[in-house]
């Protein structure tokens, strides 16, 4: 009996067929497909990948990538997925049990091997409200994204004002 090694059953699961429970991992394989090159490139495209913070989330779609295509170079890996990706939203969850959007942060380029990104917004926790909610506020760390021009040239404008606001979270 043949060892099935790590990139066998990243393979695999690439092959998979999709459940209506799984779409979070359907998005996560179209991911990493797209960023082996097994899909056509489409602008908007999106997905989903369990992790800690954007930083992470980047860190974890290019470790996917590596396994599943051992035969392409790192480097080459990491410069498909950073002209790829322009955006990652991270999602948690809170210790009240809501889902919140935490932070935001833009793919900026690589340099010396490593992935380059920059803070848009993130959630600061302010405390807790009188029914058990986590309060805070959403705010910009100044940045403005790059990819903004490119959003103008599709007809998506966006005042500069939301990149330096703070919205409060209120307890609901």
């Amino acid at each position: 009996m043949g060892a099935v090694t790590q990139r066998d059953l990243v393979i695999n699961t690439l092959r998979m067929p999709a459940r209506p429970h799984h779409r979070g991992r359907v998005a996560r394989r179209r991911g990493a497909r797209h960023a082996a090159g097994h899909e056509h490139r489409h602008d908007g495209s999106m997905t989903t990948v369990h992790a800690n913070s954007p930083r992470d989330a980047f860190s974890r779609l290019e470790t996917m990538v590596m396994m599943a295509a051992q035969h392409i170079p790192d480097k080459v890996i990491r410069q498909q997925l950073a002209s790829a990706i322009n955006i990652v939203v991270h999602c948690s969850r809170l210790n009240d049990g809501s889902r919140r959007v935490t932070a935001i942060g833009e793919v900026v380029g690589v340099e010396n091997d490593r992935v380059q990104m920059r803070d848009i917004y993130e959630f600061e926790r302010t405390g807790v409200g009188p029914r058990g909610k986590v309060l805070g506020r959403f705010r910009s760390t100044g940045a403005r994204p790059a990819c903004l021009d490119r959003l103008k040239a599709y007809g998506i404008h966006l005042p500069a004002s939301i990149f330096h606001e703070e919205h409060e979270v209120k307890d609901r």
